[in-house]
């Protein structure tokens, strides 16, 4: 879900030959290999936390880190392949994500993991914008529409894969190696996807934008020194560096502002250009997004935790559990489209309003039956969660892009990418972090109490402010 959004592309593009129905698969299984990833993540951190010891801080950031890199790399991701070739930056991030799957799969330490989750989400900034590109570049016409649905499509599926894969790996427990096939798993899909790419079509950009490296320096550092903070204070009694790093933060994030409006005064391409940020379709949809995302990262975290260390399902059980969620997305993210088209930007207060509506009755039904709580009693708060988020997301995403200019259409699915995982990490490392406070404290019941209802909240933001946003068919 949270990885399927468009990424940047280029709108001027030297064409190669067409992409083949091989090509297309190549493609598609390249972008369905880190969204997978993302999924299988969650239902595997409690074995994680057991085999590891890691904290519940050091877990945020396994599933953080990754969203980080990726979301301060995305753009930049997008801008080699405009200048280096689609299909040579696809193989180069293919290559990076299967070996650094291999080094999170034999990560000896909780520590070494969380660096290599990071860089599988570099290689995924590298590897994921290439493919909306290579569809855009090789494709045209009917040909190109059903491409990009697939595209959609693969999405949905992916999460679905991604739950229940991961809850079965980890149940297996295959050749006593816990959690590890997790990532494990991706080296060999990974080296066949490499071998299939060999004929994929390439090409660049006519006039590829340059890449902003102060800007992305600025980005790395203004996330970092907000979000590791954030997780990892608390456990460790708020020693002097994270009180400096949450000090430095506001004045890094004021140095990228002011170097990105220099860039564009100067006539350069910012990493994220005010001049898109100012548009009033991108300025609301981005305020409207930041509690949507934190919301929906910070409930998948602290739901796969409180699954298996407070209900004790398993693996495979949270797996289950989380699956209607995925399929509920999946199917009405395919329908998304024409309810936008019928009734606008509506769509995301009402999407919005039915995800509060799915948290607080599964806050009732696990209050009312802890620790006794079936997956078949989930089942109906999971569904209109997954309707909540599909008619939210998708429409944000066409909201945000229906006013932008069409040459600065790559530059502007950027921006709201990279406000999306940024989103997601704050939401993991604020909501995250304080369910790990009160699970300590009063049990994780009560924990999970407070954080679904706070995430409730802010669902029911979304609602109100998602009222204002513009109509994308104007």
């Amino acid at each position: 879900m949270t990885t399927t959004s468009p990424a940047p592309t280029s709108a001027g593009v030297q064409f190669r030959p067409g992409l083949t129905p091989a090509g297309l698969v190549t493609v598609l299984l390249g972008a369905a290999l880190p969204i997978i990833d993302f999924f299988i993540v969650n239902v595997a951190l409690p074995t994680i936390d057991a085999d590891l010891h890691a904290s519940t801080a050091t877990l945020e950031l396994v599933v953080a880190a990754y969203g980080i890199a990726y979301a301060v790399l995305l753009v930049v991701g997008g801008r080699l392949g405009d200048s280096f070739g689609r299909r040579r930056l696809f193989v180069a991030g293919l290559w990076l994500f299967t070996l650094t799957s291999l080094a999170c799969g034999i990560a000896p330490t909780a520590g070494t993991l969380v660096v290599a989750r990071a860089a599988q989400g570099a290689a995924s900034a590298l590897l994921l914008p290439q493919v909306l590109s290579i569809i855009q570049a090789a494709t045209s016409g009917e040909k190109r529409s059903r491409a990009l649905g697939l595209f959609g499509a693969t999405g949905g599926i992916s999460t679905v894969v991604g739950q229940l894969l991961g809850g079965g790996l980890v149940a297996a427990d295959l050749w006593g190696t816990g959690w590890r096939p997790i990532f494990l798993v991706n080296v060999p899909i990974g080296l066949v996807v490499l071998v299939m790419a060999r004929r994929l079509p390439e090409s660049r950009a006519h006039n590829p934008l340059g890449v902003d490296r102060l800007g992305t320096a600025l980005l790395a550092a203004t996330l970092l020194s907000l979000l590791v903070p954030l997780m990892e204070g608390r456990a460790l009694g708020w020693p002097l560096w994270t009180i400096a790093l949450l000090i430095v933060s506001p004045f890094s994030a004021a140095a990228f502002v002011h170097v990105e409006r220099r860039l564009e005064r100067l006539g350069g391409t910012p990493l994220l250009p005010p001049s898109v940020m100012r548009l009033p379709s991108v300025r609301r949809g981005l305020l409207v997004g930041v509690p949507f995302f934190a919301a929906f990262g910070s409930f998948m975290f602290v739901f796969a935790m409180t699954l298996q260390e407070g209900l004790h399902f398993g693996p495979l059980g949270a797996g289950g559990a989380l699956t209607p969620l995925a399929v509920a997305y999946f199917t009405v993210s395919m329908l998304s489209s024409r309810l936008v088209a019928r009734y606008g930007q509506k769509v995301v207060p009402v999407g919005g309003a039915i995800t509060a509506v799915g948290m607080v009755a599964l806050l009732c039904t696990t209050l009312s039956t802890w620790p006794h709580v079936t997956i078949l009693e989930l089942a109906p708060s999971m569904v209109a969660i997954g309707v909540g988020n599909a008619l939210a997301m998708t429409t944000l995403f066409r909201i945000v892009l229906s006013h932008v200019p069409t040459d600065l259409a790559g530059v502007g699915s950027g921006v709201m990418t990279t406000n999306q995982q940024t989103s997601l990490a704050l939401g993991v490392a604020t909501l995250g972090s304080l369910y790990a406070a009160l699970s300590g404290s009063v049990g994780p019941r009560e924990a999970f109490a407070l954080v679904i209802g706070v995430v409730a909240v802010l669902a029911m933001i979304v609602a109100i402010t998602g009222r204002r946003l513009p109509d994308p068919r104007v």
